[in-house]
């Protein structure tokens, strides 16, 4: 593909995805002072901090195919980045429900993971994206040399965990959880294309997400 032409200077555009980034927050902070969570704010707090998770997710991992499609380099500055806002949203999402649903009732808590499967599979999507945060500074990329790569192909298995826990979780209207299936089969496509190619050229599969 010929490259293409960012749309922003590339110099702006990590302080740019940072306030974007931000904005989830702040709108669910405005809207909490506002009384504009609905009937029941902890539910809709549930569902906006694990909505912009699997949003941010999706988005890490499209980093890679972009700059293969397309060109674009600075996709892959901000990769680190939009995986730490993952995860950051990820712990608001879990502090949501131990704190405000439950109120640090851990026996029910307990009988919740292992009763509700959409519970199960999102506890463990937590606790794969622990290590992934733990290990995303330099010194630790440096530290683990190959082993790093291999281990941060677990966002694949998170990312499947997460369509899974949106699946299960909802009662009827299943349109968006596809949608977001759909762009994930997508970028697992396109992931395992690139794959075929390198193998067929003779070079090593790339390991980069």
């Amino acid at each position: 593909m010929h490259s293409m032409k960012p749309f922003v200077n590339p110099k702006f555009v990590k302080p740019l995805v940072f306030m974007a980034c931000l904005l989830p927050l702040v709108f669910g902070i405005q809207a909490g002072f506002t009384d504009q969570l609905g009937a029941n704010p902890i539910e809709e707090i549930t569902h906006r901090t694990g909505d912009w998770t699997l949003r941010l997710l999706l988005i890490t991992l499209a980093a890679t195919p972009l700059r293969r499609l397309f060109g674009w380099g600075w996709p892959l500055r901000v990769r680190r980045m939009l995986g730490l806002f993952t995860f950051f949203y990820a712990c608001l999402h879990l502090l949501t429900y131990l704190v405000l649903d439950q109120f640090f009732d851990w026996e029910d808590i307990l009988k919740d993971i292992i009763k509700r499967p959409y519970i199960t599979i999102g506890f463990g999507a937590f606790v794969l994206l622990v290590p992934l945060a733990v290990t995303s500074t330099n010194a630790m990329m440096r530290r683990l040399g190959k082993r790093w790569g291999q281990l941060h192909q677990l966002i694949y298995v998170i990312a499947v965990f997460g369509i899974l826990h949106y699946l299960w979780l909802v009662k009827a209207d299943y349109l968006l959880p596809l949608i977001h299936a759909a762009i994930l089969l997508t970028l697992l496509l396109v992931r395992a294309w690139y794959q075929r190619q390198s193998l067929s050229a003779g070079r090593p599969a790339p390991q980069t997400s």
